[in-house]
């Protein structure tokens, strides 16, 4: 009875709520937008900077956009540490897409390939620093994160799949009136 009403909620809740927090992460001061930034990089790729395997970042410059919300951070890698800052000397690569595509990679919910041939993962630069990024992204380890983190990121990432899947099916049950 209230499955209608509750898909046309989560999908309107994963449509518009990009749009809705475009004006405020504006307003964010890039000082705790690296500071929130930097803990969670830092947890996510603890292995990976233990290991080394983001020594391929040293003195390039990785840049993500989150096109919807019109940020965008520079990340790099020095003395075993990641680097955020708001601008950089050179853009070596760069990465774009929505929050929501963001998420459902962040997820494991799509591949990046997939989106990145569906259009909408832009990765643009040097391409073999992108494919290296890329498989660092793909061997991400999120067992490894604290237990209620992963969880919210399956939940939140299973969440905006189904709310944009229920978004496609209502886009194509529509009907065109001429």
């Amino acid at each position: 009875m209230f499955t209608p009403l509750r898909n046309k909620i989560q999908q309107q809740l994963v449509v518009k709520t990009p749009s809705l927090l475009a004006l405020p992460s504006r307003f964010l001061p890039f000082s705790v937008q690296q500071k929130c930034l930097n803990s969670i990089v830092s947890c996510v790729f603890k292995e990976a900077i233990e290991d080394g395997d983001l020594e391929f970042l040293q003195h390039k410059w990785l840049k993500v956009t989150i096109n919807d919300l019109n940020l965008s951070w520079y990340l790099s890698f020095e003395n075993n540490h990641i680097i955020i800052k708001q601008n950089a000397p050179q853009t070596d690569v760069s990465f774009s897409a929505t929050v929501n595509d963001l998420i459902l990679v962040a997820g494991r919910k799509e591949d990046p390939d997939t989106l990145f041939f569906q259009r909408r993962l832009s990765i643009e630069g040097d391409t073999e620093l992108g494919l290296e990024v890329k498989n660092l992204m793909d061997n991400i380890e999120f067992e490894q994160l604290p237990s209620l983190a992963e969880k919210t990121l399956a939940h939140f990432s299973s969440f905006v799949k189904t709310g944009l899947a229920l978004n496609t099916e209502d886009l194509s049950t529509k009907k065109v009136v001429a």
